[in-house]
């Protein structure tokens, strides 16, 4: 039912009369769980008590819909369902790759965006489930990773993560330099840059201030927000084309017989046999591993290591899947099953539906100028870096071709979409189970923490 609240992160349902229209870009609350399990609770807790600090005025008052999390899950699967047809019937989306989850949740993010412009109204929604979605998808790549696949990715593994370190200080540069040819607040190139691309909506919720203090940027939140937007989008809609282009220009077929990791290929699709206990089996084994990683995730605050628990649940479902089928070798495993596939896919697909139709489509109507230039360029320089450079070091074979798609869609948005990314490539070119360990853990375990690192140096030297 539609109600008028006070929207400020972690509040509650707190009623008041309608008085003026705010900004959309000021729902903190819905940024901020856009990309929480990124962010890390660290990040979460410095914001609250930030926004603390400041009563809630009258422009932050909205009109507003509030979906529970049953109506949010429904539209979700109603968005997967609504992307696979059209993938289906538009050829177009399907032979350049678009991920089916992305095709949905763009669909309903510009219905719901249409909603906010047309009758002035804002849909919110109950994003619980979508965390532990997340949670259970990185289990399942976890659970498919197995030795043989570690050591073979593990000169990928090194490359690519070294590119991803000097590709953040390559955005962040990009983004400075052209504000500052612009004579642009050299503050909206660093949001333009790693901060809102490869950080996301979390990194640039968490930096908008300290950057508008520091900088004289009082907006730099609507900027920030906008450009993760933007890098989400752009992520998930030119990933796909980009490792199509590889593959047909270097005429690249996967080598062997491998399953996929996430889902099924097209043609698999139509013969595909699932049975209970092989469901039941791989249920129980996520279940466990996401216990496991939930432990470590309690271990390791208490030891001041501060992870967010989609990446303990990862490291769980490595450490099993390379030990209890060699402790246990006539037990049933789910590496490699169909189940696991199905489960990963279905996981991964709810989890950005959610994602996606949150998105505020509407902020994009606000970039202009120099942060359009800016965004721009991003996404046109990282295509040329990624078939110009990143492709060849990664080995110019099917998984780099892979992997250099999947890896542009998480240097733009985020690790679900750049999965997202390949999964659609492997669905229509076949399996790659390498870019599915090696690109997953450089997202989870390396690209945060340099890009905290790299954010801070950037804004240390032009702050002085």
């Amino acid at each position: 039912m539609s109600q008028y609240r006070a929207s400020l992160p972690i509040a509650g349902q707190t009623s008041f009369a309608p008085e003026a229209r705010r900004h959309p870009t000021e729902d903190i609350e819905s940024a901020l769980r856009s990309d929480v399990a990124r962010a890390g609770s660290d990040t979460v807790g410095v914001w609250i008590v930030r926004l603390l600090d400041f009563p809630p005025s009258a422009s932050m008052l909205v009109p507003t819909v509030d979906l529970n999390q049953r109506q949010t899950l429904i539209l979700a699967i109603l968005e997967l369902f609504l992307g696979r047809w059209l993938n289906r019937h538009v050829g177009r989306l399907r032979d350049w790759n678009i991920p089916e989850p992305v095709t949905g949740g763009l669909v309903a993010s510009l219905v719901f965006g249409l909603v906010w412009i047309a009758l002035d109204v804002q849909v919110t929604f109950t994003m619980d489930a979508r965390d532990i979605l997340l949670i259970v998808f990185f289990t399942t790549i976890g659970l498919s990773a197995n030795v043989r696949l570690l050591a073979a990715g593990g000169r990928m593994l090194a490359i690519l993560t070294l590119v991803a370190v000097v590709n953040l200080a390559l955005q962040t540069g990009l983004g400075v330099a052209l504000a500052t040819l612009m004579g642009a607040n050299v503050a909206m190139g660093v949001l333009g840059g790693s901060v809102g691309l490869s950080g996301g909506h979390g990194t640039a919720i968490a930096w908008a201030p300290t950057l508008a203090e520091k900088f004289g940027l009082p907006n730099a939140m609507e900027i920030g927000i906008a450009a993760a937007t933007f890098g989400l989008v752009a992520g998930g809609i030119l990933g796909g084309p980009l490792g199509r282009y590889l593959i047909r220009r270097h005429h690249l077929k996967p080598a062997g017989d491998a399953h996929t990791s996430v889902g099924f290929t097209y043609a698999e699709e139509a013969r595909l046999k699932l049975d209970v206990d092989g469901m039941l089996n791989t249920l129980l084994v996520i279940a466990i591993a996401v216990g496991i990683g939930t432990h470590l995730n309690a271990l390791g605050a208490g030891l001041g290591l501060r992870l967010p628990q989609f990446v303990t649940a990862l490291f769980a479902g490595i450490v099993l899947a390379n030990t209890v089928p060699h402790l246990f070798p006539k037990l049933p495993w789910p590496t490699g099953t169909a189940p696991l596939a199905l489960v990963a896919d279905l996981a991964l697909g709810l989890f950005l539906a959610m994602s996606l139709m949150s998105l505020q489509l509407w902020t994009l109507l606000d970039v202009a100028g120099p942060l359009l230039v800016i965004l721009a360029a991003q996404a046109v320089i990282g295509w040329g870096l990624m078939v110009l450079v990143v492709y060849r070091l990664l080995g110019r074979g099917y998984d780099a071709a892979v992997s250099t798609a999947g890896y542009f869609g998480l240097a733009l948005g985020a690790t679900p979409t750049a999965v997202a990314v390949m999964t659609a490539i492997t669905k229509v070119h076949g399996a790659s189970p390498r870019s599915f360990i090696v690109v997953p853990l450089v997202g989870a375990f390396f690209v945060d923490i340099a890009n905290a690192v790299t954010i801070q140096t950037f804004v240390g030297w032009l702050a002085r």
